[in-house]
């Protein structure tokens, strides 16, 4: 289990869409990674399976999307899966030990927007 470094990233405008599936599908290309998992696709997640990590079912909390050909982190993806670590859409199944670790790196995006994560909020 791993928690991604975190890349410091540049943002996305705060009012670009955000849809999962499709930025999953972009970073992949972007990434080089249609056989596989590698590095850049990873950066692209927030974390993964290290035990699995050739697979793509082991990547979990993307938050980022390709903006103008280069990896960005979009504020409306960051907020999904701040919303989903606090619990929304059903939460997400992560070992106890990498939570306040993902949080962490979630944490300073947040910053980096202006805003406070709603962990912080409580």
């Amino acid at each position: 289990m791993a928690v991604t470094s975190f890349q410091d990233l540049p943002l996305a405008d705060r009012d670009h869409d955000w849809d999962g599936s499709a930025a999953e599908k972009r970073v992949r290309e972007w990434a080089d990674a249609t056989d596989g998992p590698n590095q850049k696709y990873r950066d692209g997640h927030v974390w993964y399976d290290a035990e699995k990590k050739d697979n793509f079912t082991a990547y979990k909390l993307l938050i980022t999307d390709v903006v103008g050909g280069s990896l960005k982190v979009v504020p409306r993806g960051l907020m999904a899966a701040g919303n989903v670590m606090q619990g929304g859409r059903g939460g997400v199944d992560l070992p106890a030990g990498d939570v306040d670790r993902v949080k962490s790196h979630l944490a300073k995006y947040y910053k980096k927007m202006g805003e406070t994560p709603p962990w912080e909020d409580d």
